[in-house]
């Protein structure tokens, strides 16, 4: 009796695409000291977007930024929510082809939100 080989799922997914996630960012900067807060906040969602996209290359949006420090270094908000987007890298000397921008996406309330691919 030969066992059965299962064929991998070899799809790709697209190059470009855009998804938005609820980052919570108080369960990832718990005791962490407080004059570092904000700087680590950067340093998570950086983090989060390299795992989720699978890119080396992000760039935070400007306004992404301001939220995160809007209340100061100490008083991070509890979460928010990100749009990824991975766009293809046009500079001829890129290390990678393809790179993801994090901007801010603003909600009334995080209640019953899910990750959302989105048609941009």
């Amino acid at each position: 009796m030969v066992k059965e080989t299962k064929t991998r799922n070899t799809k790709r997914s697209p190059d470009v695409v855009a998804r938005d996630y609820t980052i919570n960012l108080h369960k990832r900067l718990h005791g962490c000291v407080f004059k570092k807060k904000a700087a680590r906040a950067v340093r998570a969602i950086k983090k989060f977007a390299q795992v989720n996209m699978k890119t080396q290359d992000v760039r935070i949006d400007s306004k992404l930024n301001k939220f995160i420090w809007s209340k100061g270094v100490r008083n991070v908000p509890y979460r928010v929510r990100v749009r990824l987007s991975r766009k293809r890298n046009d500079d001829e000397d890129a290390k990678e082809k393809l790179y993801t921008l994090v901007q801010h996406v603003q909600v009334a309330s995080f209640k019953g939100l899910q990750n959302d691919n989105v048609d941009e």
